[in-house]
């Protein structure tokens, strides 16, 4: 009773009313002002989606990459200090917490306008997500291998190296590839701040009522997701 009488006031709130659906006589006029798509922008189109690959790609390798070394000092296995642990932990945990967009906010007006900002704003958010996540995968795994690699006379950091990293590997490939698909959609949306790419076209299709250059950018964004997501989704289940 709780959560219906929650969601009930939620819904108050948001103003929820599936009759407002009914009417559709905007979206008939979007639709007709939309066609035909202006085909001959398809090149700049393509061109600004292959600038979103790449932020979503800097925004993607870069966090990973400086989230392993991390993340071995906020697990609780591997941590040489419980006071590093805690910190390193506290920031991963404030980069998760703020989203990209809050971050492009902030560092478009310092930097600029154009891409750089908008890889700046993924690499900071996914540092935290990824620095959390594999975290947390050293701490759920095997000791098996990592006493196999210590009874060898090893050092610590050879035991992290050989008798954790390739237990944790695949899935760190696997979700490295899931956030990847997630840059993608939030590269477009940074775009509308000015971060460059495709967002950023449609944000100023829009802005200018280019209904018919709007068709054109919607269709290159959702077959780039759809591309992304099935490659994305192949990978993961083969490293799985």
């Amino acid at each position: 009773m709780a959560l219906i009488a929650l969601h009930g006031w939620a819904a108050v709130a948001t103003e929820f009313s599936p009759s407002k659906l009914l009417n559709i006589r905007n979206t008939f006029e979007f639709l007709r002002q939309s066609w035909p798509p202006r085909l001959d922008i398809a090149g700049q189109t393509a061109r600004s989606a292959v600038m979103t690959i790449h932020i979503a790609l800097m925004g993607t390798t870069l966090p990973l990459l400086a989230a392993l070394p991390l993340s071995f000092l906020a697990a609780r296995n591997t941590a040489p200090l419980r006071a590093l642990k805690d910190v390193t932990r506290f920031g991963l945990s404030f980069l998760r917490a703020v989203p990209e967009f809050v971050f492009a906010l902030v560092l478009i007006p310092a930097i600029g306008l154009g891409p750089f900002p908008g890889v700046l704003a993924l690499f900071l958010h996914n540092l935290g997500v990824l620095g959390k996540m594999i975290s947390e995968l050293i701490e759920a795994a095997d000791p098996g291998p990592q006493e196999a690699v210590a009874s060898t006379g090893a050092s610590r950091p050879l035991v992290m190296l050989f008798g954790i990293l390739p237990q944790i590997a695949p899935e760190i490939l696997s979700q490295a590839f899931y956030r990847l698909e997630v840059n993608i959609r939030a590269s477009v949306v940074l775009g509308f701040v000015g971060a460059g790419g495709i967002g950023q076209d449609l944000f100023i299709a829009f802005r200018v009522f280019q209904y018919r250059q709007v068709a054109v950018h919607v269709a290159a964004i959702l077959l780039l997701i759809v591309l992304v997501d099935y490659l994305s989704g192949y990978v993961r289940r083969r490293v799985s």
